[in-house]
Order: structure tokens, then C-alpha cells, then sequence
């Protein structure tokens, strides 16, 4: 026997959901992103799940792309962040690891380097999101650079949206004026085509502009929507991930009466609670206030008191008849894990990434 809760990840939605980034992209390549451990859902497995599928794979640090060359991933990988220490220059040339450039110091360590191999570069612009990036009037010389190095094989010209999510289009506009300003300078001084990478999830459902030769999407793939609101291609994505318990308790209380820590909420009538063995030891958020849905045996129930570690409790007065060993889905295919965030004070993002290792994960499909 075992702790109930669990985390389900549907292969057969992820393969949905890679398509559709498939579709959108056109004739442009797909980058999936597999960062922290898939957006927490398992890197090695989603990776080779979809390996067909894609073009290549994106991590944030060497660590992530060692570890799915052990698994077995053998398409090209990513470094979105780039390389932190020169050794890792040497580990990119022997694994077949492209490396991000973001700053001029990157791009005078990687040309000073004695690579058995010529790695593929994605200069990054900072085209207003000023996380990352070379400012667009020091790119030139920053490319110069990386064409002169032996080390080089090809260079592809890549920025990072800030607010493709966001329902006002001025900021990323604003932004494509001045990738696309950065990009055809560049083109007409060296008279050639250079490949490009702009869109992230938001910008592959919502710009079409922003679709190019390397799109890059992260948490579509994973079924979780970038946006806020309901848009057309969002709504077509699956859920991968479901977050599930069981009831373990169930008990009768009077009117005035609290419920869980520092008796934070109080029955205004006489209640049934039912207690699940899920908390904020195995990832469901602590700041989830008293009213987030629960689902039980499918309906809606709220949250009451403060989440513990081990546990939560919900108010299951309006549903019937609710028994030990009922099934409850935290957030996945029937209660979107963006509600549950919105809830908490978090993004869905954060949710689905910061899953414990305490919490067991079984791949469907």
C-alpha cells in the first residue's frame, strides 16, 4: 500500500499538444522546451516521447542536457542560458549542444576556446525585455565576432517576448520593430539569409509575426495556457499533467465551529469536511486561500483552512454522499491548474514546476 496522491502525465495529450505546435509553426521548426525537468513533468520521458515529433530540445543549464543524453535523447539540445564555465564550451562540442550567446563575454570565451567540433550559436537581442541579451547596437559587433571564430558554425538570431500574453499589443510591436531593424541590418551588410527565433508559446498562439524558422514553445506543450483569457488556439490544448488524492477522512461539524491551523475558517452552518492526503509537502500551494476548487468525485468543492503538509480540507456539505478512498483531482483535466494558481497568488508555471520528488509520477498513453 501507498500514499494516494500522485501525479498523472497523459503522453497521448502531449503528443496533442506538440502537433498543434507543429501546426502553427508552419514550415518552421519546433524547439520544445524541457527546462526544469519539463516544466515539471519529467524531461527525460517527454523528451523521447516527442522526439519525433520536434526538431530539437531546449534546456537552461548543462546539467539538463547531460542528463538527457544519458536517457537517451539524441536530437540536438538547446542551452538557453548558455555556457557558465569554459569547460562547458568542450561539453557542447562533444554532445551536440547549441549554445545561446547573450553578452559579450560569452562570445569572447567561446572564440578562445579549442573545440574538437564547431558548434551552432543563437545570438540572443535584447529587444526590450532586458533580462538576457546584446542591446541591438552592440549586435553587430558581437556578430562580427562570432563569424570570425573558428568555433562557429552557424549563427541564428534569436529574442525573447515579454508580454505576448498580454491582451495590449504596443510593448511586443514595439519589440518585432526592432528585431526585425536588428535583423535586416544584418542581412544587408552581409547579403545573406539569417535564420531566426522570436516566438515563445504566447507568441506562437498569438502572433503570427513572431512564427520563423525556430519557434520555441514551453508550456503549450505542456497543456497549460500562456494567456488569461479564452482564445481560440489556447482552448484546444490538453491538460498532461493531473494532480490527484483521495479522501482519507470525513467528518460532521456544527456551526461556528474551525477547521485546520489558526482556526482561519469557520462553519457558518453545519457542515460535512472532508480531509485528503495532499499538501504542501507534496506541491499543492500553501497560499491557496479557503474557496479554491477541489474537485470530488468529479464536483466542485472549496477548500477550507489552511493547507498543511500532508493535508487539505474541503467542504463536500453540498455534493451527497462522499466516502474515505473518493477520488479528488487537485488541478489536470477537469480543473485547470491556471484556476488554481490564480487562486493562490501564482501562475500555473509555478505550479506544475515545482512538484516534489515525494510525489510519485505514472506516464499514460
Amino acid at each position: 500500500m501507498s500514499r494516494p496522491t500522485e501525479i498523472l502525465i497523459d503522453l497521448e495529450a502531449l503528443k496533442h499538444n506538440c502537433r498543434l505546435a507543429k501546426s502553427l509553426s508552419g514550415r518552421g521548426n519546433v524547439v520544445a522546451v524541457v527546462k526544469a525537468d519539463a516544466y515539471g513533468h519529467g524531461a527525460a520521458d517527454i523528451a523521447l516521447k516527442i522526439e519525433p515529433e520536434v526538431s530539437m530540445f531546449a534546456i537552461s543549464c548543462m546539467e539538463e542536457a547531460i542528463s538527457l543524453r544519458k536517457h537517451g535523447v539524441s536530437l540536438p539540445l538547446l542551452l538557453l542560458e548558455g555556457c557558465f564555465s569554459e569547460e562547458e564550451y568542450a561539453l557542447a562540442s562533444c554532445q551536440n549542444i547549441q549554445l545561446v550567446i547573450h553578452n559579450n563575454e560569452q562570445a569572447r570565451l567561446l572564440s578562445r576556446q579549442n573545440l574538437q567540433h564547431k558548434v551552432k550559436v543563437w545570438l540572443k537581442v535584447d529587444s526590450g525585455m532586458h533580462r538576457l541579451g546584446v542591446l541591438p547596437e552592440e549586435v553587430e559587433a558581437v556578430f562580427e565576432q562570432l563569424l570570425a571564430s573558428d568555433n562557429v558554425s552557424e549563427i541564428v538570431l534569436m529574442t525573447h517576448l515579454a508580454s505576448a500574453d498580454s491582451q495590449s499589443p504596443e510593448f511586443t510591436l514595439e519589440q518585432l520593430r526592432r528585431f526585425e531593424k536588428v535583423k535586416s541590418n544584418l542581412v544587408n551588410r552581409h547579403s545573406a539569409r539569417i535564420e531566426v527565433s522570436i516566438a515563445n508559446s504566447a507568441g506562437l498562439i498569438c502572433w503570427p509575426d513572431a512564427r520563423s524558422d525556430w519557434n520555441r514553445p514551453g508550456i503549450m506543450l505542456y497543456g497549460l495556457s500562456p494567456l488569461d483569457v479564452s482564445q481560440e488556439c489556447a482552448d484546444k490544448l490538453q491538460p498532461v499533467m493531473t494532480f490527484r488524492s483521495e479522501v482519507i477522512a470525513v467528518r460532521n461539524i456544527q456551526a461556528g465551529e474551525s477547521v485546520g491551523y489558526g482556526n482561519t475558517w469557520t462553519a457558518s452552518r453545519s457542515s460535512q469536511i472532508a480531509t485528503l492526503a495532499v499538501g504542501y509537502g507534496d506541491g499543492y500551494p500553501r497560499t491557496a486561500k479557503s474557496g479554491t476548487p477541489v474537485l470530488i468525485n468529479g464536483q466542485r468543492c472549496p477548500l477550507v483552512g489552511r493547507v498543511s503538509m500532508d493535508m487539505i480540507c474541503v467542504d463536500v456539505t453540498d455534493i451527497g454522499m462522499v466516502e474515505i478512498g473518493d477520488s479528488a483531482e487537485l488541478w489536470g483535466k477537469s480543473l485547470k491548474a491556471n484556476e488554481i494558481a490564480e487562486c493562490s497568488g501564482s501562475i500555473g508555471y509555478e505550479l506544475v514546476t515545482r512538484m516534489p520528488k515525494r510525489t510519485k509520477r505514472r506516464f499514460i498513453g
